[in-house]
């Protein structure tokens, strides 16, 4: 069992499916930053505006790939696998709100 601790890491690991076209998602490890709810939300509201490149460098710092984490790269799995966004962006909510799902 996680011991808790009231100031949280400043990161998190957790594998995002990244849905690929007549396959199975591909588990993709990120390195996300760690917001506080009333920080999340402020974030929230600020990334209605932004380019999908843009959230994936807000909420993470790194990711499992050979190709660097860079705003071209992340421009890249986002173009060639379109769903990519949402499955960062979802994966990101469900860690910091605490769901899990069962593999």
């Amino acid at each position: 069992m996680a011991k808790l601790s009231l100031q949280p890491n400043p990161t998190f690991k957790a594998k995002v499916g990244i849905p690929v076209a007549g396959d199975e998602a591909a588990e993709v490890e990120f390195t996300f930053k760690h917001r506080a709810w009333a920080d999340l939300l402020v974030w929230i509201e600020a990334s209605k505006d932004k380019t999908d490149v843009e959230v994936v460098q807000d909420l993470a710092v790194g990711w499992e790939l050979d190709d660097a984490f860079t705003p071209e790269n992340i421009a890249r799995l986002c173009d060639n696998y379109a769903g990519a966004n949402a499955a960062i962006y979802a994966k990101y909510l469900r860690e910091l709100r605490g769901v899990r799902t069962k593999n």
